[in-house]
């Protein structure tokens, strides 16, 4: 995830020291903090208020931040509780029963900001490992599990038997399980 570790180096830097890094890691987190505050059901200048008070509780806890950590869920759990915070505020003053803005209340049905951003770096990864595999063993990968092509019309296509088919693909994913697991750490 390219968020998650520019947003990691910028803290780490900023832990040392660095001011140029700690306001770009402020300037990055504006749009995350303000994206998560919505998907809790903060709405309209609420949304402003809970940034704000993300970022100053970020500010203070900065040093408690551990850089061997991921940075994003660390990021969403202060939000979250800021979030949590002012809609308690606001849920204890009187409403007004008729509310013309009621539209714009309206929890967000959107996925998270980041979800499309995750899911497209685990696509681009899998592509990546899958690239790197022998020839048999990627083309095993490509036929028989990505385009889910039975064992018959596999074996059509690339002149290999369907016992070497297998044998193939049972390698492939061995390889790709123990790459994208040491990938992840």
């Amino acid at each position: 995830m390219a968020l998650e570790g520019d947003l990691a180096g910028l803290m780490a830097a900023a832990q040392r020291g660095d001011a140029a890094s700690y306001r770009a890691l402020l300037k990055a987190c504006l749009p995350v903090v303000a994206g998560i505050a919505r998907a809790q059901g903060v709405r309209g200048d609420a949304v402003d208020d809970v940034v704000q008070d993300t970022l100053m509780t970020v500010h203070h806890a900065r040093a408690s931040y551990d850089p061997t950590r991921p940075f994003l869920p660390w990021l969403r759990a202060i939000t979250q509780r800021r979030a949590i915070d002012r809609l308690r505020r606001t849920a204890r003053r009187p409403q007004e029963v008729y509310d013309p803005l009621a539209y714009e209340a309206e929890v967000d049905p959107t996925p998270a900001p980041n979800a499309g951003l995750e899911a497209r770096e685990r696509d681009a990864a899998l592509a990546r490992a899958v690239a790197a595999l022998p020839d048999g063993q990627r083309q095993a990968v490509e036929h028989l599990g990505l385009r889910e092509l039975s064992l018959d019309e596999t074996a059509a296509l690339t002149g290999r038997t369907k016992g070497a088919l297998k044998v193939n693909l049972h390698r492939a994913l061995k390889a790709l399980r123990t790459n994208l697991m040491r990938g992840e750490e």
